[in-house]
């Protein structure tokens, strides 16, 4: 029997990386929806390709332009409308969309699926409650696919958290690791969005660069994981081979690597325990003779001290520093602030009596977090920018 699936976010690449994954044997899959923000155009060409009846674009220019080209699928504006496409639970979905932006069609398509993949950040830092309570309610497992969560949850399978004294994630160091601070405003954008290792997005290399990412993971670890901060770290690991160290209360350690591909991790989340072919992405053992391991410098990565702001428990204090780094390196992009202003004003920002107020608010539905994303996101430019 064919595994039926979803992918929310299908023309970026994660979505072409799972499809890529899928066309190596494509009779054992029936892909029942594609989504996209804009790229009809692509969405056209999966769909054709895969035999795909349902999609979703949700960019309502996008959406008409599809609409009146496109006669023989059904076309769909937004996740509204899932039980329309879904009559019962298919096997796995794939939830790829960029930012918080992915946050409502998790929570819609959870009730119909039986495993749900996620490999944005924002959703699980600022929402994770809500997620998990739909999960629960729907009896849906959660995969994380974000490549050092996804080696967290394989090197603790068969064991529990209270046996972990401690979890490091690995970061790069990204683009600016050996470059003085000093001259980071010199450098042109170009220099700063070449990931020595990735092959990533704009906004998600730049996070690299600042290690905010790495602030966003361990959060993220966090709320998947019930871990306390303290047991979470990041260490420097330039080459990215490695992507989570293990530390277990025995004295025994896990070191999870493999090779600078998401297809690694969503290939094994898609097929999880039941592999069906040899994946030809493994990596070279020689490549793990010189590891480099370093300590975070906070005084180079300044981001790293925002850490001791985030609190215990899940707030909407996160939504906040998500949506106010989002518009700040939007800013960046634009040429609005220099390089080093995503930082400072990011930290001058939090500092904010009402934003520090918002530590005692847990969020209690979508609504809630989208008022506080576009309230944040008008504040750093009103604030911020002449």
């Amino acid at each position: 029997m064919k595994k039926k699936l979803a992918i929310l976010g299908s023309t970026g690449s994660i979505g072409r990386s799972l499809l890529n994954i899928i066309s190596k044997k494509p009779n054992e899959f029936e892909i029942t929806l594609l989504s996209a923000h804009k790229n009809y155009k692509k969405l056209f060409k999966q769909a054709e390709r895969y035999k795909v009846r349902n999609i979703i674009i949700t960019n309502l220019k996008y959406f008409k332009i599809a609409k009146s080209k496109k006669k023989n699928i059904n076309i769909y504006n937004n996740f509204d409308q899932l039980n329309k496409i879904f009559k019962k639970k298919i096997d796995y979905t794939m939830c790829a969309i960029v930012g918080l932006d992915g946050l409502k069609p998790i929570t819609r398509i959870i009730k119909f699926t039986k495993k749900i993949a996620i490999a944005n950040k924002e959703p699980i830092i600022c929402a994770w409650n809500i997620i998990k309570k739909e999960l629960i309610k729907n009896k849906t497992e959660f995969v994380p696919v974000d490549s050092e969560h996804f080696s967290i949850w394989y090197g603790l399978q068969n064991k529990k958290t209270a046996e972990v004294s401690k979890i490091y994630l690995t970061a790069s160091g990204g683009p600016l690791l050996n470059i003085p601070k000093q001259n980071y405003n010199k450098l042109p954008l170009k220099k700063i969005l070449n990931h020595p290792n990735w092959k990533m997005g704009k906004k998600i290399t730049i996070d690299s660069s600042t290690l905010i990412n790495k602030v966003f993971e361990i959060i993220e670890a966090k709320n998947i994981f019930e871990l306390e901060y303290n047991k979470l770290s990041i260490i420097i690991h330039p080459k990215s081979y490695l992507h989570a160290i293990l530390v277990f209360n025995d004295g025994m350690i896990k070191i999870i690597a493999h090779n600078t591909t998401m297809e690694i991790p969503i290939y094994n989340t898609l097929y999880q325990n039941d592999k069906k072919f040899y994946l030809k992405k493994q990596l070279d053992i020689g490549k793990l003779n010189n590891l480099a391991l370093q300590r975070v410098s906070e005084k180079k990565f300044q981001s790293i001290k925002i850490l001791k702001k985030i609190p215990d428990k899940i707030s909407l204090f996160e939504t906040a520093l998500v949506s106010a780094n989002d518009e700040l390196v939007n800013l960046y992009l634009k040429k609005k602030i220099k390089y080093t202003d995503i930082i400072n004003i990011l930290i001058k920002f939090l500092n904010k009596n009402e934003i520090k107020k918002l530590k005692k608010i847990s969020p209690s539905n979508l609504s809630q977090i989208t008022k506080i994303n576009n309230d944040v996101r008008f504040k750093i430019n009103s604030l911020y920018i002449n």
